[in-house]
């Protein structure tokens, strides 16, 4: 029987809320009986613990009891540091329909394809969302904000990703240099109901972006009346 990884244990330590159990919950089980009895029940010998980190990311399987008692094996991510990422709404203009949204058209590894989405990126360990905020705005369409305003928070994917995202819409004044470095290739200004419209038909994808742009729109950053056109 192996116990967890040295590595799971200073995980454990230094950031316990990711392993609280709850009532009713699905129970990270510790002890090294406990963890065999869960790998014989999946017929597994994987290892339980960190099973792999980089800078950016933790991969963990833990040992579990479900709340019907059955035993398992349940992988996660968790980002590699405890500081929350940030998506960032840019705004731009002061019409009478409310300001336009700019988004990027961002190429993605994960799906190998183009996306049209907010500005994001995951935040720098020892500093605030806020500072985490300004630095992606300045990285990816190279401005200075005029304000920022929070939108609270968002789990992008609650079955496999155990961090979050701070959402935040910014109001700046002009676009700059893209980061052209970094698969970015242009910069859409748009209104927001066009943005909605591209969400409807399926050309929006990102979940951070829908999510950023319903929160703004919830936020009354937008006229009402002009993001709920009457029938």
């Amino acid at each position: 029987m192996k116990p967890p990884t040295p590595s799971y244990e200073e995980l454990r330590r230094d950031r316990p809320e990711m392993f609280a159990n709850v009532p009713d919950g699905i129970e990270i089980l510790l002890d090294p009986v406990d963890i065999e009895a869960a790998r014989r029940s999946v017929g597994s010998d994987e290892p339980v613990g960190v099973v792999y980190r980089d800078r950016f990311i933790t991969l963990i399987r833990d040992a579990v009891r479900f709340p019907g008692g059955g035993l398992g094996l349940y992988t996660r991510i968790l980002p590699a540091g405890d500081t929350a990422g940030v998506v960032v709404l840019p705004l731009i203009g002061a019409g009478p329909d409310g300001p336009d949204v700019v988004l990027v058209e961002h190429y993605r590894h994960a799906t190998r394809a183009w996306h049209l989405e907010a500005p994001r990126g995951m935040g720098e360990p020892g500093s605030a969302a806020p500072e985490n905020a300004i630095r992606e705005l300045r990285e990816e369409l190279g401005v200075r904000l005029d304000e920022l305003t929070p939108l609270g928070r968002v789990h992008a994917d609650t079955g496999l990703l155990g961090g979050h995202a701070e959402l935040y819409a910014a109001h700046i004044s002009a676009v700059g240099a893209l980061d052209a470095a970094e698969g970015i290739r242009r910069a859409v200004v748009m209104p927001l109901l066009r943005a909605e419209e591209l969400i409807g038909r399926g050309e929006i994808t990102d979940g951070f972006t829908i999510a950023v742009l319903t929160r703004a729109r919830l936020a009354g950053l937008f006229p009402k009346d002009r993001a709920h056109p009457a029938p």
